[in-house]
């Protein structure tokens, strides 16, 4: 587990022809700023920069895809760095992995559904360079890669730039790419983990949602839904479980663990509570089941659609106003789905969807199996290193 993230750690420590932390200096002695991420079903690298470096960003990126660094060194310096990130952002921290590590093997049964992509101590440790090798031989082949340039550029000559510095690396198989169907849980799922440093207890309840690469609009319709029960002072679950009931002190819902349109299928809806500890459990999920039914039978009005689509909306462009996340959006979208368009197309697609579509998947959720994950405090996580 987390083999992907660790990987994603090698990748900024030198390559065959440039010495440890020269990325580094390149990127930001060109006045820019650089990072990395692994999410579900991919790890992206970008960079930003003047327009006048496209090409020296062009090279650094193609002289690692080409033959990164890979030594025992470097690897056993990356195995610390990662460890101590999830000390930092998981054992150590109230809630931490919560829900986007602990819900996932409550709803999934396989690995590739159900594991801990951030990674777990006792597998990082046992990482040896054979399997980094291997690692990088399979899943960096050239193929297997999706490359987007974005902002003020010439698009024949960018072209021109990649085919220079990208067109001579070695061609080697693109793995096969494979299906994560699994069934839908027959039956609620539930599990409870201890953290020490949480405060109050907290849930959270995980469903499966259509794909996006054949159900987009049902996808969709989801997106407005989470949009309806927690976007804002007057969404549905914040006005019943907040100000109404008084059960929770948080309450959030999302469509996708780690984003929306950033998975392929199977991706999860979530509703995540924080509650007093005089408030049993049962009580909140009770009580978002009810708020589920209620706009499954009467769909929401336009009026509450509309704002919720707005609100939605000027998120989105606020978003893609911004270069770095317009790029990403793109290219994981062309990589996930074959569409990078989609990215174009939201706003548009999102304002044509009826309060009837909303209402279909409010009950979907609650015709489907789900996972509920509870978090008691009190008890520490274990921390093996």
């Amino acid at each position: 587990t987390g083999f992907a993230h660790l990987f994603e750690h090698l990748m900024f420590q030198g390559s065959e022809s440039l010495e440890k932390l020269a990325h580094f200096r390149h990127v930001q002695g060109s006045g820019g700023v650089f990072n990395g991420s692994t999410h579900q079903d991919y790890t992206d690298y970008f960079e930003v920069l003047p327009a006048a470096a496209l090409e020296r960003a062009l090279f650094l990126e193609a002289d690692r895809l080409r033959a990164p660094k890979l030594t025992e060194e470097n690897l056993r310096n990356q195995v610390d760095v990662v460890k101590e990130e999830i000390r930092l952002n998981v054992l150590n921290r109230p809630y931490g992995g919560f829900p986007w590590i602990l819900l996932p093997p409550v709803l999934y049964d396989t690995f590739p559904n159900a594991h801990n992509g951030y990674g777990d101590f006792s597998e990082l440790e046992q990482a040896s360079l054979d399997d980094a090798a291997g690692f990088f031989d399979t899943f960096y082949a050239p193929g297997n890669a999706q490359l987007t340039v974005a902002g003020p550029i010439d698009v024949d000559a960018t072209m021109a730039l990649v085919e220079k510095h990208f067109g001579d690396i070695p061609a080697r198989p693109t793995p096969e790419r494979p299906s994560f169907f699994e069934p839908v849980p027959g039956a609620e799922r539930r599990q409870s983990v201890p953290d020490a440093h949480a405060p109050l207890p907290a849930l959270a309840m995980g469903f499966r949602m259509p794909d996006p690469a054949t159900d987009l609009d049902g996808y969709l319709a989801h997106v407005l839904l989470a949009s309806v029960l927690g976007d804002g002072e007057a969404a549905r679950l914040q006005r019943r479980l907040v100000h109404a009931d008084g059960l929770v002190t948080d309450v959030s819902a999302s469509a996708g663990l780690m984003g929306s349109l950033d998975a392929r299928d199977p991706d999860t809806f979530t509703v995540t509570a924080v509650h007093p500890a005089s408030v049993e459990p049962d009580r909140v999920v009770g009580a978002v089941d009810e708020e589920l039914e209620k706009l499954a039978a009467t769909p929401p009005s336009a009026d509450e659609l509309a704002r919720q689509v707005a609100r939605w909306s000027a998120a989105l462009h606020q978003e893609n106003d911004r270069v770095m996340y317009r790029m990403l959006g793109l290219g994981a979208r062309e990589l996930l789905y074959g569409r990078a368009e989609i990215t174009l197309e939201l706003t548009d697609r999102l304002a044509t969807l009826t309060p009837a579509q909303v209402a279909g998947a409010a009950g979907a959720l609650r015709g489907a199996g789900r996972g509920v994950l509870l978090v008691e405090p009190g008890t520490q996580q274990e921390d093996d290193a």
